[in-house]
């Protein structure tokens, strides 16, 4: 469903209608817009169909639609942002009941879509915070940081099979040589201490990138092209991340492709 949505165009109509007062015009196209996008945002075809049979009408379903649409993604970021809070913190459960009161309001097949997901993500999340076993259907480093917050919660690390691979796999991500994980990974401590330099080196990376964005980004907008491509050669002479080195490459190779067009 998420792949065939677009809503672009039903708030470029609610912009112009609702906030500049142009006249909504019924046209053909304009009616099928209208009842696609109620559609998508869990009004009947009924309900629809007859809020078309006159101007004032449309324009009262316009408004519900951009509202819903509007009240599903503050909502729905909001939890997430508030998931993200609770989960540093280890608090799960919490975590779960935001999402489920998310879902418990939530029209919006789209938005319902990607709270589910996170409902899911969470429950196996929760699982692997309560009992150490990992997940083949989760990501990597999310597993990582949920068996670090177990450990600083008192409970031993257990250097499984499935953790060793694990470790393995991610290790090259964070740049650290195989001769370096299978040195760690001849103890448990080894192990942790391991896990802690992949999610670290992450963390470090993440920061350093957005902060030099943020200042890339102001330096561009403001003309100075070059100081803008120092910002990600700054992040090019430290970073040893191969994902953010690859982010920082493409940042410059952006500012330095014309623009569409010119």
């Amino acid at each position: 469903m998420s792949d065939e949505i677009n809503w672009d165009r039903i708030r470029n109509l609610a912009q112009r209608v609702l906030e500049r007062n142009e006249p909504l015009e019924l046209s053909d196209d304009a009616r099928a817009l209208l009842l696609k996008s109620a559609r998508e945002v869990a009004i009947s075809d009924q309900d629809a169909e007859d809020a078309l049979r006159g101007v004032p009408s449309a324009t009262t379903l316009l408004r519900e639609i951009r509202q819903r649409i509007r009240d599903g993604s503050n909502r729905l970021s909001k939890a997430e942002n508030r998931v993200e809070e609770l989960q540093e913190k280890g608090d799960f459960n919490g975590a779960l009941h935001v999402i489920r009161d998310v879902l418990a309001v939530e029209v919006v097949p789209l938005y319902r879509e990607h709270a589910e997901i996170l409902l899911d993500e969470l429950t196996g999340l929760a699982n692997v915070f309560a009992t150490g076993r990992l997940n083949p259907n989760l990501h990597d480093r999310q597993q990582l940081a949920v068996l670090a917050q177990r450990i600083q919660r008192g409970h031993a690390l257990e250097l499984t099979d499935d953790l060793r691979d694990l470790l393995r796999q991610t290790a090259p991500t964070a740049a650290i040589s195989e001769a370096e994980t299978e040195e760690a990974l001849k103890s448990p401590e080894g192990a942790e201490a391991l896990m802690g330099m992949i999610l670290s080196r992450f963390r470090d990376a993440q920061s350093r990138f957005l902060r030099s964005m943020y200042r890339m980004t102001s330096l561009r907008d403001a003309g100075d092209l070059e100081g803008a491509r120092q910002q990600m050669r700054d992040v090019l002479a430290v970073e040893i991340v191969p994902q953010y080195r690859r982010m920082a490459e493409e940042q410059i190779r952006g500012i330095d492709s014309p623009f569409p067009g010119s």
